[in-house]
């Protein structure tokens, strides 16, 4: 699969949810779907399942899905215990694998070809684990997905991409993380957020 496709079919499908996305990720995330409610994980690398838990814990009615990267994830495999743990029936978290450090350039992760994302997130305890390597079937299960009482882990095994364009300044904007805060500070509930 292709990750971009992938996105795809998950912006057809997002709805209000706060989407995380972490470094390579999060610039084709924001190119596919640029919306307010997206919240990037840049230059914190292996934290987006961590800020997506704290989104989740924080914003209950609120669905949080979380783009990880394998490379980020390797780098915090105890957020999948502690996300089990904590059991946020809002959070989706999706792992895009494609067995590279892209954004560094694409040296091969650890364990490359071994590692078994979904066997780590079932062990953890994530009631609700899948893997996909087909598009048909990540588009057919995305809706149940996403509606399903979470955590919910799914892996996505996709080929590494072209590289896109890194605008860091972009991501980074004030511009940005002001339309993130307006975006959520409904769901905060009373105050000013």
């Amino acid at each position: 699969m292709r990750r971009d496709e992938c996105f795809r079919k998950l912006a057809e499908h997002r709805g209000e949810a706060i989407v995380v996305a972490a470094y390579t990720s999060a610039f084709e995330w924001v190119a596919i779907d640029p919306s307010p409610l997206n919240y990037v994980s840049v230059g914190a690398m292996g934290q987006a399942s961590s800020h997506a838990l704290g989104l989740a814990i924080g914003l209950p009615d609120r669905k949080i899905v979380v783009l990880d990267g394998d490379g980020s994830l390797l780098m915090n495999l105890g957020s999948l215990v502690t996300i089990a743990e904590a059991g946020p029936e809002n959070l989706v978290h999706f792992v895009v694998e494609n067995g590279t450090y892209e954004a560094n350039g694409g040296h091969p992760i650890p364990g490359r070809g071994r590692v078994d994302f979904a066997g780590f997130a079932r062990d953890a305890g994530y009631p609700e684990v899948h893997r996909f390597d087909g598009l048909n079937r990540f588009a057919a299960m995305l809706p149940d997905l996403l509606a399903a009482k979470g955590p919910v882990f799914g892996c996505l095994k996709v080929e590494p991409g072209p590289p896109p364009e890194y605008d860091y300044e972009m991501l980074h904007s004030p511009r940005m993380r002001e339309a993130f805060r307006q975006a959520v500070r409904p769901f905060l509930g009373g105050g000013d957020g």
